[in-house]
């Protein structure tokens, strides 16, 4: 009887001492990849690796000359769970009820976006919006959303857009990686019959499956019992889980068209990604993959196609 009561303490104890080194790494990775806080961990990632030329572009380009150029409203809003958020407005040159709103990636901002927002402003003719998502910017937040908070937070510019610009108006979601998952979680609310339709660059399918992936790739680490435990806190720190923040589900209740768009050598959110939500998508949707396009480089690397692509898209719903 000694014994058993012997090897039910050390069984015990080890059990304990593995519950409190899962709880450490939930934390740790929440920390990491979740708080808002500098990310060193990215630097140097073979998978974020683009060509010369394209990181000439999104480092120097004419489109950031042209961002500094333009005359932006500072628009705020107060969430739902009272952060101050920011967003910035540019009346587009003559008359419209055509607006894009933008959504820019993780650890972006919101003038990012005028990599597209450029050709939609000065060719289309759309009067152009791009928030600062929540803990990015000068939006408060002391966590990142990957996009499944920041989908109400759309809802609510997208109401601000029409109350300010009028019931006439009409409405692109533009995204990429993890705007493009959070136009999508967009996508499965019920939003007013003023959004026309729905670009997204890079998504991925999930929180949950990005961090699996992710775990694997760069930690070679398995996703149980880190994911769970890293889920719990993030539930309890930032109030969502991550199995929840899912883009694969919510596109299955979509009503609004959707243009999928991936590049095929992207090795940090995989294109398979995009194929699944492509394949699960409730309303009618388009997926254009592009050769030798790293993560978010298919419309530097593959500009005339991307635009040709875009505009057949946009022409189908918003003539």
């Amino acid at each position: 009887m000694k014994w058993k009561k012997h090897w039910k303490k050390i069984v015990t104890g080890i059990i304990v001492i593995l519950l409190i080194i899962d709880a450490l790494a939930g934390l740790f990775f929440y920390n990491l990849a979740i708080e808002r806080n500098v990310k060193d961990f990215l630097n140097g990632n073979a998978d974020l690796e683009v060509s010369a030329d394209t990181m000439d572009v999104l480092l120097a380009g004419d489109w950031r000359d042209w961002s500094r150029e333009q005359d932006f409203e500072i628009w705020e809003m107060e969430s739902h769970d009272d952060l101050s958020l920011k967003g910035y407005y540019l009346e587009a040159k003559k008359p419209t009820n055509k607006t894009v709103v933008f959504a820019h990636g993780y650890l972006g901002l919101a003038t990012d976006m005028s990599l597209f927002g450029e050709y939609y402003y000065e060719e289309l003719g759309y009067n152009m919006f791009t928030p600062d998502l929540r803990g990015h910017g000068e939006s408060e937040g002391d966590y990142i959303g990957f996009g499944w908070h920041d989908r109400m937070d759309l809802v609510d510019w997208i109401d601000r857009i029409i109350a300010e610009l009028g019931t006439d108006t009409e409405i692109v979601l533009h995204g990429i990686s993890m705007g493009a998952a959070a136009v999508l979680m967009a996508s499965g609310e019920e939003l007013p019959s003023n959004v026309k339709a729905i670009v997204a660059d890079s998504p991925y399918t999930s929180v949950n499956d990005l961090f699996a992936y992710q775990l694997d790739r760069m930690f070679h680490l398995p996703a149980f019992p880190i994911l769970p435990a890293t889920s719990l806190v993030t539930n309890i720190r930032a109030g969502y889980t991550l199995k929840e923040a899912s883009a694969l589900e919510q596109v299955q209740k979509a009503e609004i068209p959707i243009l999928y768009i991936h590049g095929k050598s992207d090795t940090f959110v995989p294109t398979r990604m995009t194929k699944d939500l492509y394949e699960n998508t409730n309303s009618d949707a388009e997926i254009h993959l592009y050769d030798d396009a790293n993560h978010g480089e298919s419309f530097v690397k593959h500009r005339d196609s991307y635009i040709a692509v875009l505009n057949s898209f946009l022409d189908q719903y918003i003539p």
